[in-house]
């Protein structure tokens, strides 16, 4: 036990002594540490600047305004004048050609209230159907509203019946048809007169469209109750002689 106590002991006494390499290289990293903290330039603090622009003001409390009553008043306009009476060209009792429409009999002259304005018009009740239709006096003539014509317009318009020609002669159809819808709505005495005898002469050469017949009876409707007022005939006296004029 002696003799191993005694290895043990020179073994330790036999280890060299730790050198101090850690302990330098701890030594230098503080050192550089150090070095670089006192070089580098403290960095300078911010100075507080004053505030720019207008200075805050205390909010003054602005009193509102009372509230409107709940109930408004009443606003009085004065009257809207009526308009300067028109010459009146119609009577109770005459009778007058819609361009629309056809003959019709002035039943009523009214003074009433449209659009704030007080105006004169014509109660026109169609001949034909019965419909009643109000047309203004002041603009009667603007309108297309005029007496029926005269026994020698009633002639001219029949020769233009009889005549040989033809009033729209273009292609297709459809331009066609546009345009003697065009003459029907124009109302005047001797364009109806050119549809119904060309729609009576189509008839002959064939079958009639919907749209054909349509203008056939619009035409007739139009035309053939105020030739008889002018000539101062019977309407079927009348309308024999047109069937007798296309059948020539």
């Amino acid at each position: 036990a002696e003799l191993i106590r005694g290895r043990t002991e020179t073994s330790r006494t036999a280890r060299p002594a730790a050198t101090p390499v850690k302990s330098a290289r701890k030594v230098a990293k503080a050192a550089t540490r150090t070095t670089r903290a006192s070089a580098a330039p403290a960095r300078p603090r911010p100075v507080s600047t004053p505030p720019t622009g207008r200075p805050k003001t205390a909010a003054v409390a602005v009193p509102r305004p009372p509230a409107p009553p709940s109930v408004l008043p009443t606003v009085v306009r004065p009257p809207v004048p009526s308009q300067a009476p028109a010459k009146m060209q119609f009577k109770l009792g005459d009778k007058a050609v819609h361009p629309k429409h056809g003959v019709g009999e002035i039943t009523a002259v009214d003074e009433r209230e449209l659009g704030g304005t007080r105006a004169v018009f014509y109660v026109l009740k169609i001949l034909d159907n019965g419909m009643k239709v109000m047309v203004p006096a002041n603009a009667a003539a603007a309108g297309g509203l005029r007496s029926i014509m005269s026994a020698k317009e009633a002639d001219a318009v029949l020769d233009t019946m009889r005549a040989r020609e033809v009033a729209v002669d273009v292609q297709p159809w459809s331009r066609r048809f546009r345009a003697y819808t065009e003459m029907v709505q124009s109302g005047l005495p001797h364009e109806v007169a050119k549809v119904l005898r060309d729609m009576h002469r189509l008839k002959f050469d064939k079958d009639l469209s919907f749209g054909e017949r349509h203008l056939l009876d619009r035409a007739k409707s139009l035309l053939m109750k105020e030739l008889a007022f002018a000539k101062k005939v019977p309407e079927e006296k009348l309308a024999a002689e047109v069937a007798s004029i296309f059948q020539a």
